[in-house]
């Protein structure tokens, strides 16, 4: 063999390669660039292992071999890199075949699962019978399980047995067994899981054709050094960053007759599948020049981050035909459209709060708590888009709390106003003043389109179209589909400006989102606003980031008792049960110190300690700014270069990344420190002030705590420390901390 070759990487190959140390990676990305070129050179001394002229081994370096699968004379899939002692002794426990269900690669390595079986916790106890005896062998491979694994299956006796198992077998297999432990049905594990990616009964299936069996096996082509650095780079290939699951492309190519939305925990896919969606409906747009695609998120931060995404999955041409913009800066657009004029500078929340506080300085008034104020003039007056007194009286009010009489509302309506005079004489506005203008105008657009839509139905002529008078200007819908990310975080407003801003139809409006991800204090219900997604809700359970630990010590956070507290965003409440991961890795690591300053030194003293891997792969979380900024100084000081995220993201991609809770929402990173997990800080201190005033506000603002706590511990791909100093933060208790060193 002299010429070029196809290399392919399989699932779960790429995890075990970050997982050596960063000589030998930095060996198997040379194996793969000179292998590509060349597989018969001398000096990967490739050796068959079986008879069957499938399996081989190449050499890595002196001490590592890589097992390949040979699917053609020139197509090969690297499988494992193992020591070559462990290839010597143990060649005959590694088993490769098609499986019959799913139609996919499968390999494993059996002697790695026995002992990591063997060495689980509690392997082995006392059982009436094993966990899965009652399936017996043939159901299980009905529903896909890995057929040289079923009988360690059906010997397993704990869950602790069943993660170990789960760490080598084939996803699909682990996926099957953690969901028939969590509780589902044979029937509905096969319709939900097995189902979506078997091979149809309508399709030829060659149980000999492994060409055609790579194609439906979680396997990627590496084409180029540049997909290969990225293993040394990030120790990953991030592949479920754009890799479809097949009940994830289900969602994406399903038509929908209206509005869609699809839940899921951190690192489902969620964005992935909105970002395929994107594409999806844009391959099936005829040829043109506009943008008739709206792909929306919250912050500008996660919006960047979204259209180099869409880039890398869909090229300029996608892209081209995409307006990416985050939901503030539409609004804004929309109002300066309107009033090109407008000169006025924009405040935030904390900002108006403190013009809320002056306000009732000056006028004398005690009646009415600032923060009460805010909110309320925040939530409902301007999130609900209230136009009028009499509007404010008939107004809902849910998630509020405290009930308001007639004549309350009525001095609050007053205030507000005073309150709006008083911006407006400073040439100041906020973004829920700006998002609520937005929906307004955007309800005015509508209502003539509408109009002029019922007069073309009944004489002919152009649809969705409004001839403004005097001007000869088309009026149209601003979008065709519109997509939404983090959809959790969207305001009533933001969500009435996007449902005017699209015709009510088949695949309008598709959004993703996790409320249990909710950090902001936005809570709506999509029905009373015109988007009804009754029927067309579904949800992803599985993680393709972080690991079953990282996942089990963040979901404890949550707080099962508190579960009804997070909606569905349509009048019902969403659950993680269910959520799971089959990557492994170790537990959280929780590190107590008597001081703030102590902790900033054990801080780099853990970044020190992960010297494997890239600083940029590191991240440190805090609660407040200024703690941001003693991390800052304090990694300096012990050589430590690092970057600071800003409202506007990282200024330079440099260092390990410094940010609050906040500033890391949707971002990911190998390894992950959250600092200042102490009580007071998180929760606030300020939050038990609600708890005699407003009960429900205290619970809405623990619910909002924990979420922080919860996105910033699941950022973390394969490591996370937690550090505290003083009294832990009561949510840290389900996880054993305490205050004791």
């Amino acid at each position: 063999m002299t010429g070029g070759a196809t290399l392919r990487l399989l699932d779960k190959a790429d995890k075990e390669i970050a997982a050596l140390d960063r000589t030998t990676v930095e060996a198997v990305y040379r194996f793969q660039r000179d292998f590509r070129k060349n597989p018969g050179a001398g000096v990967f001394h490739l050796r068959e292992l079986r008879d069957d002229g499938r399996l081989f081994s190449a050499r890595v370096d002196q001490d590592h071999r890589a097992l390949l699968l040979r699917l053609a004379a020139d197509d090969w899939l690297l499988v494992s890199v193992q020591h070559r002692d462990r290839v010597k002794q143990h060649a005959d426990r590694l088993a490769y075949g098609i499986n019959q269900v799913t139609g996919a690669i499968e390999y494993v390595d059996l002697q790695a699962v026995e002992e990591d079986v063997r060495d689980a916790p509690d392997a082995q106890q006392p059982v009436e019978e094993p966990l899965f005896a009652h399936y017996g062998a043939e159901r299980l491979a009905e529903l896909g399980v890995a057929e040289p694994l079923i009988p360690i299956v059906l010997k397993l006796t704990s869950d602790d047995e069943v993660r170990a198992l789960a760490k080598y077998a084939p996803r699909h297999t682990g996926e099957v067994l953690l969901r028939l432990r969590d509780g589902y049905s044979y029937e509905d594990v096969k319709e939900q899981v097995t189902a979506p990616v078997a091979v149809k009964k309508e399709d030829e299936f060659d149980a000999e054709d492994w060409q055609s069996a790579a194609g439906r096996s979680q396997a990627v082509v590496i084409t180029d050094d540049e997909s290969l650095q990225s293993i040394i780079e990030e120790r990953d290939f991030g592949r479920w960053k754009v890799f479809l699951h097949p009940t994830q492309e289900k969602l994406v190519r399903r038509e929908y007759s209206g509005p869609a939305r699809v839940s899921g925990g951190p690192g489902t896919g969620k964005t992935i599948v909105a970002l395929h969606r994107v594409k999806h409906l844009v391959d099936r747009l005829g040829p043109g020049h506009t943008k008739p695609v709206l792909l929306t998120t919250f912050n500008k931060n996660l919006a960047a981050d979204l259209r180099a995404r869409l880039l890398a999955l869909g090229g300029p041409e996608t892209v081209a035909r995409v307006d990416i913009v985050h939901v503030d800066q539409l609004a804004t657009r929309v109002v300066r459209e309107a009033d090109p004029g407008n000169a006025k500078r924009r405040i935030d929340d904390s900002q108006a709060l403190r013009e809320w506080r002056q306000l009732l300085v000056e006028s004398g008034e005690n009646r009415w708590d600032a923060e009460f104020l805010s909110d309320e003039w925040n939530q409902v007056i301007l999130g609900q888009a209230v136009r009028s007194r009499s509007d404010y009286f008939v107004v809902r009010r849910a998630g509020r709390g405290r009930t308001l009489s007639r004549a309350e509302r009525a001095q609050v309506w007053q205030l507000a106003e005073r309150f709006t005079q008083r911006l407006e004489l400073k040439g100041l506005e906020t973004h829920r003043q700006v998002a609520e203008r937005a929906a307004r105008l955007e309800l005015d657009r509508k209502t003539k389109i509408d109009r002029r839509q019922q007069q073309t139905d009944e004489r002919g002529g152009l649809a969705n179209v409004h001839v403004e008078s005097g001007s000869g200007a088309f009026l149209r819908y601003r979008y065709r589909h519109i997509v939404v990310d983090e959809a959790q975080d969207l305001s009533a407003a933001h969500w009435k400006m996007l449902r005017a801003m699209v015709p009510a139809g088949p695949n309008d409006i598709f959004l993703v989102g996790d409320t249990h991800q909710r950090i902001y204090d936005n809570q709506v219900t999509l029905g009373s606003l015109g988007i009804n997604i009754r029927g067309r809700s579904s949800r992803l359970t599985l993680s393709y980031r972080t690991t079953w630990e990282i996942l089990r010590d963040a979901t404890k956070v949550m707080d099962e008792a508190a579960e009804a507290d997070y909606d569905d965003l349509d009048g019902g409440t969403d659950s993680l049960k269910g959520y799971r991961s089959v990557l492994h890795g170790r537990r959280p690591a929780l590190h107590r110190a008597d001081s703030w300053d102590e902790t900033l030194d054990a801080i780099a003293d853990q970044v020190k300690a992960w010297h494997d891997i890239p600083r940029e792969s590191v991240a440190v979380c805090v609660p407040t700014n200024d703690m941001a900024s003693d991390v800052e100084q304090r990694l300096a000081r012990h050589g430590i270069t690092s970057t600071v995220m800003t409202r506007d993201g990282l200024p330079r991609n440099e260092g390990v990344h410094i940010g609050t809770m906040y500033r890391f929402k949707g971002l990911e990173y190998q390894r992950m420190i959250i600092a200042g997990v102490s009580e007071g800080l998180v929760p606030r201190s300020a939050v038990d002030a609600w708890q005699r005033t407003d009960p429900l506000r205290h619970r809405r603002e623990l619910q909002r705590a924990r979420s922080l706590l919860f996105v910033a511990a699941t950022r973390a791909r394969d490591a996370l420390a937690i550090f505290w100093h003083g009294e832990p933060s009561r949510f840290l208790a389900p996880l054993g901390a305490s205050n004791r060193a």
